[in-house]
């Protein structure tokens, strides 16, 4: 396919499968995802594994997992070939083959003449020297025939200073400095990244390229091998690089960069994800920060892709994680926080009507799922399954002498609740808190709380109450005022 002839955007994500993605390969992914959507062109899913020795089993499978969770979904992938066949390098050789042949029979490829040891022996003479190591100094002045037993190298047409246009980076230019003699094919038959990028990219009709600026450097090598081959480069668009806490370097696997499907795992929403990823070196000029999937394609610019590196901010993941989830229905809410496979009392049948009430303030108080299963599991809620243990003395208000200074306001409440039967938390809270207000509200809510949670931080007593019911609520009320009198005696 002739890209020079395509009239839509085609844009590609193109990872080697050498284990999990993170957070900036699928930022690279979601950017040509956007891009592609926007102009209603064509995002392509292609496997770059030419490198047999680094590959993971199960990787290509995650990437596809990875970006049918965000949503990214793709026009042509390992499960969906193209016309011009399947998108995984490795069953792709035939293709590069035929491409190589055409440059080593116009005199632009030829065989490797040296060995490893040879080769080590011009780079350090040229280290002596002082001097960078160019492959070029040493080609042969003449070439032998290519049996497919040594490398292939490129024949640099044309030693010059290349300027190409970066649609992040604006006008960039390199010198003959940066141009090379570059294998193309390896000796064991596999193209090397440099030569098959460039041959898929041709064949599949990509019109944007989305990679890392990290590539910036490389790019005079790719523009000699579109030279060689008589091709037009596609748009440039080199991505900001996702950094460190403290920005002293790009974020990898090594600096604690999370399998995205960690995030899953955690409980962030796929919207809250794409919404997050896309603000992440890219801002759309506007005050907004809480968007749609289709709200970003309908916006997405790359002029607007930033240049400098961007910091994964996880507070502000976390706070679009809670507004999209603002959106669920009580219903689907309660589907969400009781995913997966952790086991607790209130996620059981036999306490849904508790965990039901308690919704709201778990809304309130939660950001991702993976912040209540953590409460569930330091006993945060326990209240609402069982009369909680404590020790008399938490009873204690800060301002009060004693813990016995607690017992007449407890019993004052009691007497207040005993005739009370409109048992929701707003209810509750106009029965209560007049009396409250004319104590003291530490005074009252604090020993209140406690006498029906058993801790110190919990969902304030009114929730409680209408969460365990008004005959729990009065034998918890009771226990305390025992307890009270029991260490008085």
């Amino acid at each position: 396919m002739d890209h020079n002839q395509q009239t839509l955007v085609v844009t590609r994500f193109a990872p080697s499968p050498t284990g999990f993605l993170h957070i900036g390969g699928v930022r690279t992914a979601l950017f040509a995802y956007l891009h592609a959507k926007r102009h209603n062109g064509t995002f392509i899913l292609r496997i770059e594994d030419t490198d047999k020795e680094r590959e993971v089993a199960g990787s290509i499978e995650h990437i596809q997992a990875s970006l049918a969770w965000l949503g990214l979904e793709y026009e042509y992938g390992p499960d969906t070939p193209g016309p011009w066949g399947s998108v995984i390098q490795s069953e792709r050789l035939a293709t590069y083959q035929r491409y190589a042949k055409l440059l080593y029979d116009k005199g632009l490829a030829y065989p490797d003449p040296y060995t490893q040891e040879e080769v080590e022996v011009f780079r350090a003479a040229a280290s002596a020297e002082k001097r960078p190591f160019l492959f070029r100094d040493h080609r042969p002045a003449t070439f032998g025939v290519w049996d497919g037993s040594q490398p292939l190298r490129l024949k640099v047409p044309e030693v010059k200073r290349y300027t190409w246009h970066d649609a992040v980076r604006g006008e960039l230019t390199a010198g003959p400095e940066a141009l090379d003699d570059v294998i193309l094919i390896k000796a064991d038959g596999y193209p090397t990244y440099n030569f098959a990028h460039i041959i898929d990219d041709h064949e599949m009709g990509v019109t944007h390229i989305m990679r890392a600026d990290e590539f910036i450097a490389s790019t005079p090598k790719f523009l000699s091998i579109y030279d060689a081959l008589g091709l037009t480069p596609p748009v440039f668009v080199s991505m900001p690089p996702v950094l460190r806490d403290d920005r002293t370097k790009k974020l990898g696997k090594r600096d604690g960069a999370k399998d995205i499907l960690d995030y899953r795992t955690d409980g962030f929403l796929p919207e809250a994800m794409v919404n997050f990823l896309a603000l992440t070196g890219w801002n759309p000029g506007t005050e907004q920060e809480f968007f749609s999937k289709q709200e970003l394609i309908n916006v997405f610019d790359i002029t607007k892709i930033q240049r400098a590196g961007a910091v994964i901010n996880e507070e502000k993941l976390l706070w679009l994680n809670k507004q999209h989830l603002a959106g669920l229905s009580d219903e689907d809410y309660l589907a969400y926080i009781t995913d997966g496979d952790c086991v607790h009392p209130l996620l059981s049948t036999e306490h849904r009507a508790a965990l039901e009430v308690l919704v709201p303030t778990i809304r309130e108080r939660t950001h991702v799922r993976s912040e209540f299963l953590t409460a569930l599991g330091a006993g945060e809620y326990d209240f609402a399954v069982a009369a909680p243990q404590y020790d008399t003395a938490l009873l204690l208000w800060k301002k009060d002498p004693d813990v016995a200074a607690a017992q007449p306001r407890l019993e004052q409440v009691k007497n207040l609740l005993a005739p009370h039967n409109d048992w929701n938390s707003e209810a509750l809270k106009a029965l209560l808190m007049p009396y409250a207000e004319s104590v003291g509200k530490g005074e009252v809510l604090w020993p209140l709380r406690v006498a029906l949670s058993g801790r110190q931080n919990s969902p304030d007593p009114f929730t409680i109450m209408a969460t365990i019911g008004k005959e729990a609520t009065l034998e918890r009320l009771s226990a305390a005022c025992a307890k009270i009198q029991g260490d008085a005696s």
